[in-house]
């Protein structure tokens, strides 16, 4: 039975993550190399907790029960001697991530399922310097992950039925909807999906057929509404299958099938001009806009995510 939980990295996903797990009364060990990171971590995720408390009807005693939840170490030996599951949310770097999983072979207990948030890389290619694949998992929680519901699951070919099982068992206990993809792929599912989409918006961005703004709005006003509540797949039974064979041989031999970054991506990027991060992307940002759309953000997903969960009648499926 797994009980402790082992978080190695505290940045915004590791955080989010050790969240989810603390609600859901798991006990939590956060890992991070120093303790400087290791308080931002706190400051984040109790933060998090408030606003939860403000807009999810949390009470204050809950507050105070997710935080004693969560504790914190610099000493990854601490971190995971005694955990049941280990959640690697490191940066997406395979050399970083190679020699931390060396360390963890030689110190985590032999039973102990072992988990990647990687959004970037194969489970084959982490599991090319180490022998613990048997009990190896990627578990990729959307940003931000104490909210978003989905986990993408991917197994490595040598993965046993247990260790997924309870791996599954575990996601869907902290409230989440994981998903397990048949065999690998690179970008998983819903990365590939949102990259086909943000392809095209860029392209038409570039080819002048409307503003940023409006392309947004496209989405969070049309597809991205539906999409809240019922998949493409769905939409297209609704639809009607003639209707979208019409509508794919119609507009898909039009579509922007480049195989790179968008251009103005790549010119952006040139220019130091990273998104938020920098001031400055395709929108320009201050710090208290984007502090501002953060929290506008996250209490939009707690609205939303309250009404998915007591059942609200789904939007028409048309």
């Amino acid at each position: 039975m797994i009980k402790n939980i082992s978080i190695i990295g505290s940045g915004v996903m590791g955080s989010s993550i050790a969240q989810s797990f603390a609600a859901s009364g798991y006990s939590v060990l956060i890992h991070d190399l120093n303790e400087e990171l290791l308080r931002k971590s706190k400051k984040r995720i109790h933060e998090n907790v408030s606003l939860m408390v403000e807009e999810a009807g949390l009470d204050e005693g809950q507050k105070q029960a997710v935080l004693a939840n969560i504790h914190y170490t610099a000493d990854l030996e601490d971190a995971v001697k005694e955990a049941d599951f280990i959640l690697e949310a490191i940066p997406e770097v395979i050399e970083w991530k190679w020699e931390l999983y060396e360390k963890l072979e030689r110190i985590m207990k032999a039973d102990a399922i072992v988990a990647s948030n990687t959004s970037t890389f194969p489970i084959s290619r982490l599991m090319e310097k180490v022998s613990f694949a048997e009990r190896m998992m990627i578990t990729h929680f959307f940003n931000p992950g104490h909210l978003v519901p989905l986990v993408e699951m991917v197994k490595h070919p040598q993965t046993k039925e247990e260790v997924v099982d309870a791996t599954l068992d575990l996601i869907r206990r902290i409230g989440k909807s994981p998903i397990l993809l048949k065999k690998e792929i690179s970008g998983f599912i819903a990365n590939r999906l949102q990259t086909a989409l943000m392809r095209e918006a860029f392209y038409l961005l570039k080819e002048g057929v409307a503003s940023a703004r409006d392309i947004d709005t496209a989405i969070t006003g049309g597809p991205g509404f539906r999409w809240a509540f019922t998949g493409p797949i769905e939409i297209a039974d609704f639809g009607g299958l003639d209707t979208w064979q019409r509508v794919f041989e119609n507009v898909a031999p039009d579509l922007d099938q480049s195989v790179e970054a968008p251009k103005i991506i790549r010119e952006l990027v040139e220019q130091g001009k990273l998104g938020t991060k920098s001031g400055e992307g395709i929108y320009p940002y201050d710090d208290r806009i984007v502090s501002q759309k953060l929290n506008e953000r996250d209490r939009n997903f707690i609205k939303l995510g309250k009404m998915k969960a007591e059942g609200i009648p789904q939007q028409a499926k048309v």
